[in-house]
């Protein structure tokens, strides 16, 4: 897997409706779906995946007179190389103290508790 980039906020947009897709999709389909929810011009979009493809993010394939985009790099890659960034920018690294901090700054619902509590000691008894 290729490494993962930095992505602006609004190339985890793009790269989400990418990650939607089972499929490679023209820039036609990817404008309409980013026109639903954001109020980008077509250009906008077309600059983001030109970015995106600068980037090593996204490839495109040609199929007659369509070009096909599609992801290069997972969600969860990317998902886990931007978390491992803020983790060490606000934490220093330490995840006791990022976690510590969100338990006490939010509200959790029971539900909420008791999953943290689940997958704590389901890494607990993998140690």
């Amino acid at each position: 897997m290729p490494k993962v980039p930095k992505l602006a906020q609004s190339e985890w947009k793009v790269m989400r409706v990418l990650w939607a897709s089972d499929k490679p999709m023209p820039a036609y389909d990817i404008i309409q779906k980013l026109s639903a929810t954001t109020d980008w011009q077509p250009k906008t979009i077309k600059t983001l995946l030109n970015r995106l493809l600068k980037k090593g993010a996204v490839r495109f394939k040609r199929y007659k007179n369509l070009y096909l985009y599609y992801p290069l790099l997972t969600e969860a890659a990317c998902v886990k190389a931007e978390s491992d960034s803020f983790v060490k920018r606000c934490f220093d690294g330490a995840l006791e103290p990022m976690l510590a901090h969100f338990v006490q700054q939010r509200k959790l619902k029971p539900s909420e508790i008791q999953e943290l509590k689940r997958i704590l000691d389901v890494k607990e008894s993998c140690n």
